[in-house]
C-alpha cells in the first residue's frame, strides 16, 4: 500500500498525498450488504444544530461489516479487497462454503483467494478469528471484543492492532494502540493480524475542498469568536483568549474527563499515555 503524491499544478494539489489504491481488487460493492445512510447535517428533529462543522458532503452507503464472526461451522474464501467510504481501513467480502457472503475488516496482506475461519480450535493465522485464550502471547491482534458476543470494539481503524502481552486466570492482558493496557475476558475473541491501510496516516488532502467531499464544514477557532460565542473569544486584537478550553468551559490540555468511578477503572492496569 503506497503513498500517491502530486505535482503543485493546481494549486490544490501542492501538498496532497493519498493512497495509491493499488491493494483494492474490486470497485463495485456486493449489492445484498448496503444500507442507505441518512445525513442529518448536524441538526436534531426539530431542526436545530446541534453539532457544528457537519453538512453537505458526497452520498453514502453504509457497508454492512460481520463484526462479530460467529459463523464457526464453515471456513470463508476472501473473493475482493474493497474500498469502505465510511472508514480508514480496507473492508473483505468473504464468501462461506454455504454461499453466504458477508464483509469484515481487511487483515493487512490478506490476499484474494485466501481461507480464513473462526471459532475455538482454529490455527492463529492472519484473518482468523479466535479467543483469546487461544492465542499466544505475543500475537498481534485486532477487533477485539470487550464483552463475550460483543463483537469488535477495539483497534478496528487502520494500521492499529493491540500486542497480547499476558494471561492472569480468566483476563488477557492487551496492550492498546494508545498505550492502554488492560485487561479483557479470555472468552472474548480478537483476529490475528493488524488492521489494512498502515500508510492512512501518512495521507494529506491538499486542499479544503476535500474535507468538503467528506462532510466537513469550516471549523473556526475559539479564539477569534465573541465572548457570547466561546470562553476564549474577545479581547482586542490578536489576544490569546486564557486558558486552552472547549466551548462548553471544559480545559483542554492535560485536564482529566474521565470519571473515576467508572465500572472498567478496575480492567485498566495503565493508562494511555500523554
Amino acid at each position: 500500500m503506497a503513498i500517491r503524491k502530486f505535482k503543485p499544478v493546481p494549486p490544490g494539489t501542492r501538498h496532497k498525498s493519498i493512497s495509491a489504491f493499488d491493494d483494492i481488487t474490486c470497485s463495485v460493492p456486493e449489492k445484498s450488504l448496503l444500507a442507505p445512510i441518512r445525513k442529518s447535517g448536524g441538526r436534531n428533529g426539530e431542526g436545530k444544530m446541534t453539532m457544528r462543522y457537519i453538512g453537505g458532503g458526497h452520498k453514502r452507503m453504509y457497508r454492512v461489516i460481520d463484526f462479530l464472526r460467529n459463523k464457526d461451522k464453515y471456513t470463508a474464501t476472501v473473493k475482493t479487497i474493497e474500498y469502505d467510504p465510511n472508514r480508514s481501513a480496507r473492508i473483505a467480502l468473504v464468501v462461506y462454503a454455504d454461499g453466504e457472503k458477508r464483509y469484515i475488516i481487511a487483515p493487512n496482506g490478506i490476499k484474494v483467494g485466501q481461507v480464513i475461519a473462526s471459532g475455538s480450535g482454529v490455527a492463529p493465522e492472519i484473518g482468523n478469528t479466535l479467543p483469546l485464550s487461544e492465542i499466544p502471547l505475543g500475537t498481534l491482534v485486532h477487533n477485539i471484543e470487550l464483552h463475550p458476543g460483543q463483537g469488535a470494539a477495539m483497534a478496528r481503524s487502520a494500521g492499529t492492532y493491540a500486542q497480547l502481552t499476558a494471561r492472569e486466570g480468566g483476563h488477557a492482558i492487551l496492550r492498546l494502540p494508545s498505550g492502554e493496557t488492560r485487561m479483557v475476558l479470555t472468552t472474548c475473541r480478537a483476529t490475528v493480524g493488524t488492521v489494512s491501510n498502515p500508510d492512512h496516516n501518512l495521507e494529506s488532502d491538499g486542499k479544503a475542498g476535500r474535507k468538503r467531499w467528506l462532510g466537513r464544514r469550516p471549523r473556526n477557532r475559539g479564539v477569534v469568536m465573541n465572548p457570547v460565542d466561546h470562553p476564549m473569544g474577545g479581547g482586542e486584537g490578536r489576544a490569546s483568549g486564557g486558558h486552552p478550553r472547549s466551548r462548553k468551559g471544559i480545559p483542554a490540555k492535560g485536564y482529566k474527563t474521565r470519571n473515576p468511578k467508572k465500572t472498567s477503572k478496575k480492567f485498566i492496569i495503565e493508562r494511555r499515555k500523554k
